[in-house]
């Protein structure tokens, strides 16, 4: 069992969601409480939970179908975030903000993923 806490993929997913929640999804219009920002919230809550929840696993295989989870989530706000942009909810300075931070965390998940399924080099998690 692995102490999430002490993996590097897991911080910048959680500063992630912290940039998420604090700074892009509140400046959505209230019409789009239940839809696009509910999605992008819980899309960014769900990176840090699911490396959370893959911790916890006894194999690699495991915890790599969590990351694989992870990886679906950054994805899905990478186009929450998109959208977000072309609906002019958040200007092109924040959208290029979090989309910096979505790819550094997509490159880790990618990275982590080949390491623990062995077709990779030892990754910084």
């Amino acid at each position: 069992m692995r102490d999430y806490k002490k993996l590097d993929v897991w911080k910048k997913s959680h500063e992630l969601n912290m940039l998420v929640k604090k700074n892009i999804a509140v400046q959505f219009p209230p019409e789009e409480k239940y839809e696009l920002r509910s999605q992008l919230t819980r899309a960014s809550l769900s990176i840090p939970l699911n490396i959370v929840e893959g911790c916890g696993r006894m194999t690699d295989k495991d915890f790599a179908h969590f990351l694989d989870t992870a990886l679906g989530s950054t994805n899905e706000i990478d186009y929450c975030c998109f959208c977000a942009f072309e609906l002019s909810y958040i200007s092109e300075e924040d959208y290029l903000l979090v989309n910096k931070r979505i790819n550094e965390v997509r490159a880790m998940l990618i990275s982590f993923i080949k390491f623990l399924r062995g077709n990779g080099n030892d990754p910084k998690p």
